[in-house]
């Protein structure tokens, strides 16, 4: 079942001068997941997130922020009404918003007074933040004496201090190692398990597999394609690969047996034999059948599903092709 819409685009252009960066986009957000935009570097996602909140004006079409009062929807354009639209979301840019000058408490008050947060409110708020952003040991410390993750961390949490229903990240692992990576991650997981609905853009392809609801690839200025992780797998990379190692090794004879019994390619690399398939079940039972009849010793097998980055560069292939 679909759930309720926070915000829609709806046939969204933007260009700046020739540049059309976003051509005719409509995507709608959906409450409470997790949506990736993806694309090179260039392909609009900034622009995209920038148009999403009405900090740009679209060139065409219209977004809408809808609110739900009571369960029923009220609609409203994010550039007619800024003030309800601000209040209602979170958004940490690629460049830090919060002041180095201050300490990690003074900024998480600062931000939340802009809201007019009460005292009792803020200081929940604030407490509640420093928590769940793993910032308590380092609330008194100077924001600009942080490490890059933890600066990470404040602005996230400056963008979540008014507890806004939907959190927006440009990029928010850009220049972090894997370990850092990781941490950000789990916290937006952990924000998204409250009930936040999250929108963010990344180049780490890979790491929204098992975080997003649904990613939105950008091409060419144009939406490629919106699906769950898994659908997007299937639909552009059927072909799993099959790795087996097996002793002696004596892949020749083995390989005219299998060839075009559903299988795209078959070869020998290095000491491994590689079979690329569709079906992956019924042809590891085949092969390891003929290793046992061949007197093949099974050394290792491993299995190398479909990932994002395989289907960006599909993707991205297929578009090229097609032009």
């Amino acid at each position: 079942m679909a759930r309720a819409a926070v915000f829609e685009v709806k046939a969204v252009s933007k260009s700046f001068g020739d540049n059309h960066v976003l051509k005719n986009i409509s995507i709608t957000i959906e409450k409470g997941e997790v949506i990736g935009i993806i694309g090179s570097s260039g392909s609009g996602k900034t622009t995209l997130l920038n148009l999403l909140v009405g900090f740009l004006p679209p060139d065409r079409g219209t977004v809408n922020f809808v609110q739900y009062t009571k369960g029923q929807p009220q609609i409203f354009n994010v550039l007619k009404k800024p003030l309800i639209v601000n209040r209602s979301y979170g958004f940490a840019a690629q460049t830090p918003s919060f002041y180095e000058k201050l300490t990690v408490r003074e900024n998480l008050e600062y931000f939340g007074k802009m809201y007019d947060l009460g005292t009792k409110a803020l200081r929940a708020n604030v407490d509640i933040l420093l928590k769940l952003m793993g910032l308590k040991a380092s609330q008194y410390v100077t924001a600009r004496d942080l490490s890059g993750g933890m600066k990470r961390r404040l602005d996230i949490a400056c963008a979540m201090v008014h507890n806004p229903g939907v959190l927006i990240l440009d990029e928010p692992t850009a220049d972090l190692d894997p370990v850092l990576r990781n941490q950000i991650w789990e916290i937006v997981k952990r924000i998204n398990m409250r009930g936040t609905t999250v929108v963010l853009s990344s180049h780490h392809l890979n790491e929204l597999d098992t975080l997003c609801n649904r990613i939105a690839i950008l091409k060419d200025a144009e939406l490629v394609d919106i699906d769950t992780p898994d659908k997007l797998k299937l639909k552009y990379t059927k072909v799993q690969e099959i790795l087996i190692e097996s002793y002696p090794g004596s892949y020749e004879k083995i390989i005219p047996k299998l060839k075009g019994k559903n299988i795209t390619s078959i070869s020998q690399e290095g000491t491994y034999l590689t079979i690329r398939t569709q079906e992956p079940e019924r042809n590891i039972k085949e092969v390891l059948t003929l290793l046992e009849r061949g007197g093949e010793q099974l050394l290792d097998i491993k299995l190398n599903k479909p990932n994002l980055d395989d289907v960006f560069v599909k993707v991205y292939t297929k578009k090229r092709e097609e032009k």
